[in-house]
């Protein structure tokens, strides 16, 4: 009895082993992910003398990026479901590696903006993609922080190259940086976009997808690795059984049921954005000078959101399969709403010289880090049934995109049109809404597969 028990253990650990290994590997995705989104931030100051740029070409050299990704989202859907989840990932790490060799060597502006738009795509791919191949081939009980390891590489991502820049526009003085430092920092994404593409030859092909395209052979391996025998078989026999339950086609998804699920995906995405995470990210550097801090202080100051960052998002992965993604978006939601109002506050009463901005701006950091930016993606990637899970998480990885280039334009007119303080109620009136929507609409996946969460939408009952 005591020999069966500690085979069924050592199974257990061999099973997690494999699947821990074969996420992170995925999710070095969410690490080019983060990094690329957030190496402008270093580099747009010195970009912005070198081109010349107005207050509209400063938010179009951030922006232009998210218009590759929209676009690498909105494909990822019907060729990821042609051509396997692997594929694709395999030519967004070559699209994205493109992109950072274009980015560090134009010599004008238009030429910085293609290659911008040529790394986005791979980002758009690689951000849609991850999450969906990790909730594909997780077990449901470790699915939620699984998934969100995609977030925590992004906001390691994030926090790398905050110190990347900071140590490149130290290497030599203002002409140099100007010159030559912003060049450096975008040509830098090359080392994380070939360690991708390298791994990425050693994962397997998802095993739904195998199973969707008749290849039950193949796949049931990869669910012996992940399940052991029993388990793998009865899984097998399950996805088989949605399928079959499953038209599968793109009208389906606004039909009853799974119009809800659709509502939930792309209206989760789209508050993830607007509540202003990203042009915290994006423009921190510039958000502490209107507080007073210098160049140095303001750089140093957004290495720390960075390190918050990453600290919640770890916290996060503890609590997502505890706690469930629902709690989690209700308090991180909550308390961003409070950040973002005494932000709004101390900018327009003039209380910005002492530590009151950057401490709430690390308060409202850590409040997204613990729940919209891990759990939007966790629930985006589960919600869907398994035979439009590929292109309704397209269209809602879309929708994201698409607010947050809307958020990342918008940004620096807001700043000098509207002024601070405005522009951080705005952001706190859109937290609040995020609050509702995710009381009210939102439905607990904790602990659930993938295909019982078919039964959800059927009886359409989104608050199960």
């Amino acid at each position: 009895m005591s020999s069966n028990i500690q085979q069924v253990s050592d199974q257990q650990q061999i099973s997690m082993k494999f699947v821990t290994l074969v996420s992170i590997v995925a999710a070095l995705g969410g690490l080019l992910f983060g990094f690329d989104t957030a190496v402008v931030s270093g580099a747009v100051g010195f970009m912005q003398i070198r081109f010349d740029l107005s207050e509209f070409e400063v938010g179009w050299a951030v922006s232009s990026l998210i218009i590759g990704c929209v676009v690498g989202a909105l494909s990822t859907g019907v060729l990821s479901e042609k051509f396997g989840r692997k594929k694709i990932l395999i030519t967004a790490a070559i699209l994205f590696i493109i992109g950072s060799v274009g980015s560090a060597i134009p010599s004008t502006f238009s030429g910085f903006i293609v290659a911008r738009m040529i790394g986005g795509i791979g980002i758009g791919i690689t951000s849609t993609l991850c999450p969906l191949y990790n909730a594909e081939i997780a077990p449901a009980k470790y699915r939620g922080r699984l998934v969100a390891l995609n977030q925590l590489a992004t906001v390691t991502g994030i926090s790398l190259v905050y110190f990347v820049n900071l140590w490149i526009a130290s290497l030599g003085d203002d002409a140099w940086d100007v010159s030559s430092a912003w060049r450096w920092m975008f040509g830098a994404g090359v080392v994380p976009g070939v360690l991708f593409l390298v791994l990425l030859f050693l994962v397997p092909e998802s095993p739904r997808w195998l199973i969707k395209q008749g290849r039950a052979a193949e796949s049931l391996p990869i669910l012996l690795r992940i399940h052991g025998e029993e388990l793998a078989k009865q899984e097998v026999l399950d996805i088989k059984e949605s399928f079959k339950q499953e038209k599968g086609s793109f009208r389906q998804l606004f039909g009853p049921g799974l119009r809800m699920a659709l509502i939930v995906g792309v209206g989760l995405a789209i508050l993830q954005q607007i509540t202003g995470i990203n042009a915290v990210m994006y423009y921190a550097p510039e958000i502490f000078k209107e507080t007073g801090a210098g160049t140095n202080a303001a750089l140093i100051q957004t290495i720390l959101v960075g390190l918050i960052n990453l600290l919640f998002t770890i916290l996060a992965i503890w609590l997502i399969d505890k706690v469930g993604r629902k709690a989690l978006l209700l308090v991180g939601s909550a308390a961003m709403t409070i950040c973002l109002a005494v932000i709004g506050i101390a900018f327009q009463t003039g209380h910005t010289s002492g530590p009151l901005v950057l401490i709430f701006i690390l308060i409202y950091v850590a409040a997204f880090a613990v729940s919209l930016g891990p759990v939007v993606w966790v629930v985006i990637s589960e919600i869907f049934p398994n035979r439009v899970r590929g292109i309704a998480t397209s269209i809602s990885s879309m929708a994201l995109w698409a607010a947050d280039y809307v958020v990342s334009q918008a940004f620096p007119p807001m700043l000098s049109s509207a002024g601070p303080a405005m522009t951080f109620w705005i952001f706190g009136i859109m937290s609040l809404i995020t609050v509702v929507f995710s009381w009210r609409v939102v439905p607990e996946t904790k602990e659930k597969s993938l295909e019982d969460l078919e039964s959800l939408w059927a009886a359409n009952k989104p608050q199960a």
